[in-house]
C-alpha cells in the first residue's frame, strides 16, 4: 500500500541529446501526486506519480532498487538513475519535498539490509 501523503512535484526526465528536462509522459509541464509505495511481502519499495489531471496517467513508475542514489540537489528538486535514466522531481514547496525525501531515503536504508 502507499505510504504517506501525496507529495506535490512535476515529474521530469533528462534527455541526454537536447541536454534538458523534459516531463514524464510527454506534454507540459504539469503537477504529479507522487507517493512511496511499500509491498510488505518483498520489502520493497517503489516510487510512483500520476498526474493531477483528471485522466490520472501514471508518468513515475520506479523501485527503488539497491544502490539506488537519491540525490537532493536543491530544496526544490531531487533527482535519482536508473538503469539509463534520470529522474527529475521538481516539487511545489520545500515542505512537501523535504518529507517525502526522508521517506525514500528511509526506505533505502530499509531495502539495504
Amino acid at each position: 500500500g502507499s505510504t504517506g501523503s501525496c507529495a506535490r512535484a512535476v515529474v521530469l526526465l533528462y534527455d541526454d541529446t537536447h541536454k534538458q528536462w523534459v516531463a514524464a509522459g510527454g506534454g507540459p509541464q504539469t503537477l504529479s501526486c507522487v507517493q512511496l509505495y511499500h509491498h510488505p511481502g518483498a520489502n520493497a519499495f517503489r516510487l510512483v506519480g500520476r498526474k493531477m489531471q483528471p485522466d490520472q496517467q501514471v508518468v513515475l513508475n520506479c523501485p527503488l532498487g539497491r544502490g539506488l542514489r537519491y540525490s537532493q540537489a536543491t530544496p526544490q528538486f531531487h533527482q535519482w538513475r536508473e538503469a539509463r535514466r534520470v529522474w527529475g522531481l521538481s516539487f511545489g514547496a520545500p515542505h512537501e519535498a523535504a518529507p517525502f525525501a526522508a521517506a525514500v531515503l528511509r526506505a533505502l536504508r530499509v531495502g539495504d539490509r
